[in-house]
């Protein structure tokens, strides 16, 4: 992954941030919206593109281009930080590739201590039951 090509295609936008504020909230645009288009980048190789389009926790739209939204500040610099910072973690989460899980066998003393459970609930079910004599 090439970071400064990456960094090269966000395509930020600032917006007037919603919800009450008087006037400085409706004059000035605070609310930051940074996108990249993934299937276009040219910081991506084709595997690492399909793993972003094919990853369920990232929320892209149907052209294949992720938006985040910072509007957590009333200042527009310090929301895109934030947009900035949180993108940057998506995308590095994103391209783990997971460790794949080896089967293991449950060991000696764990086999033993079922099967005398197993036994002892038997037992103690049983006993519960009527005596043969009657």
């Amino acid at each position: 992954m090439d970071w400064d090509q990456i960094i090269k295609e966000f395509k930020i936008k600032a917006t007037p941030s919603g919800g009450p504020g008087g006037q400085h909230a409706n004059k000035v645009s605070t609310r930051v919206e940074i996108s990249l288009d993934i299937s276009n980048s040219y910081g991506l190789s084709e595997e690492e593109k399909d793993r972003l389009i094919n990853n369920k926790k990232l929320k892209l739209s149907k052209s294949n281009t992720l938006v985040i939204q910072s509007d957590k500040t009333r200042s527009q610099a310090r929301n895109k930080e934030i947009g900035l910072t949180r993108i940057f973690e998506l995308l590095e989460k994103a391209l783990i590739i997971p460790k794949s899980r080896k089967k293991s066998s449950p060991s000696k003393s764990s086999v033993e201590k079922r099967l005398r459970s197993k036994k002892y609930t038997s037992d103690k079910k049983s006993k519960r039951q009527k005596p043969d004599d009657f």
